[in-house]
């Protein structure tokens, strides 16, 4: 799984003083390639973290023992305040880690920051590589360039109640007008019961149904972005969403400032029939109310029998580009970000592997994975490779438009009109 150092690295070394040698590619900053030292890591605190060290502590005692001199000091950060840890860092290397776990959706804004290492010839030359998920792929690719390897995906499906079905007679739904017409079931015979659990401010909950329908959030490449949501195939789509904001599935006073979180603790609590939950997730429902009553299916598109796309989530392991082990940091993202690696974080801690071989291997050991994998290979989406995703994001753009249709300030169409404002005002800022 290591990289070969390139022929430029073989030569530098020859001329290695005090364990120093020239830096071996003209896209880090340091100007070094040190191969002794400590590399600092920066990765994400998990609820329940302990698993995920003892798969890391590993990868990092094999690490130091086929590097000698080479120490790994790691240094686990929390998700809700990396934006503030990330910009120092981008700021003052001196105090920056040479390699971290970051968000798929933050690699166009760290990329336009200037703090990520171009890993473009180094992925290529990665025997582990040529499985990669293609849409993982796109998540470390910035106008055709790589800057990181993916670590680890997630996707969503549709979550059900069983018991329920069985109970009402019900099929497992196999378009979206027929999910729509289930959840109406569920709740006009349980009306203590929401028939589909979706919230207003559950973006990725939304999504798949503009999707389905023919709608993309932007359109464009090279940074250069236009916001589609206000097409009339992403008004349909939004349409079919925010219908569902109604007493007779999920009323809008109780659902619409509800998040992916929330409508995934309602279904685990035994308080609705459906939601839309991540294969991260599963733990979660497991430990509610309806384990043993439930079952997962592909999100239903359209036409009978697709699947709606989903948004593929994730993170990713990328090399700072103010490194001074260029190397050694390379070499620890693949070691992060190998095969072996996120086969041992899928047992410890669920998380869908991004090599697919490696994933359709955990599929086959645990049921629960087929759905996901399922829509995976059905197709996904991501986000705008622009660093205005992170501004459009934090600023609630579209769970805002969700919960203007919801609320009845707004229709479909004055509200998607005043997002597709607010992004292309971002996408235009970011340059």
């Amino acid at each position: 799984m290591k990289l070969p150092i390139r022929p430029a690295a073989l030569a530098a070394a020859a001329l290695v003083v005090a364990a120093c040698a020239p830096q071996t590619s003209d896209n880090s900053s340091s100007g070094r390639d040190d191969t002794t030292g400590t590399l600092r890591v920066w990765l994400f605190q998990e609820v329940g973290n302990k698993p995920k060290e003892q798969v890391v502590d590993s990868v990092v005692a094999a690490f130091e023992k086929a590097h000698e001199g080479a120490k790994v000091d790691v240094e686990y950060i929390p998700v809700d305040t990396r934006a503030q840890r990330v910009k120092a860092a981008f700021n003052d290397p001196g105090s920056a880690p040479d390699v971290m776990e970051y968000g798929n959706t933050d690699t166009a804004g760290y990329v336009h920051d200037g703090g990520l290492l171009d890993v473009t010839e180094d992925f290529g030359d990665w025997s582990e590589a040529g499985t990669t998920d293609p849409t993982a792929r796109q998540s470390v690719t910035v106008d055709g360039k790589l800057y990181g390897a993916p670590f680890y995906v997630g996707v969503r499906a549709l979550y059900y109640r069983t018991d329920v079905f069985e109970e009402l007679g019900l099929a497992v739904p196999r378009t979206m007008t027929e999910l729509a017409a289930t959840a109406r079931r569920i709740r006009a015979a349980k009306p203590d019961l929401y028939g589909l659990a979706v919230g207003g401010a559950y973006t990725y909950g939304a999504m798949p149904f503009v999707w389905a329908n023919g709608g993309e959030l932007a359109t464009g490449k090279g940074g250069s972005y236009a916001s589609g949501i206000d097409s009339a195939a992403a008004r349909k789509g939004i349409a079919a969403y925010t219908s569902l904001f109604s007493d007779d599935n999920c009323p809008a006073a109780k659902c619409a400032g509800m998040g992916g979180n929330d409508t995934v603790t309602a279904f685990a609590a035994g308080k609705a029939g459906m939601a839309i939950g991540g294969d991260f997730s599963h733990k979660a429902v497991e430990a509610g109310k309806v384990k043993d009553e439930y079952a997962v299916v592909p999100l239903p598109g359209v036409t009978s029998g697709s699947i709606a796309p989903a948004f593929a989530g994730g993170n990713n392991i990328g090399v700072l580009k103010s490194t001074s082990h260029r190397t050694l940091a390379v070499r620890l993202m693949e070691a992060l970000a190998s095969k072996k690696t996120q086969a041992s974080l899928f047992d410890a801690m669920g998380f869908l592997p991004t090599f697919t071989d490696v994933r359709d291997q955990a599929a086959a050991k645990e049921p629960f994975v087929k759905p996901f994998v399922q829509t995976l290979a059905a197709g996904t989406k991501f986000v705008p490779a622009s660093p205005a995703w992170s501004q459009i994001d934090s600023s609630l753009v579209l769970p805002t438009m969700f919960q203007e249709v919801v609320s009845g300030r707004k229709d479909v169409a004055a509200a998607s009109a005043e997002a597709a404002k607010k992004m292309d005002a971002a996408f235009g800022s970011a340059g």
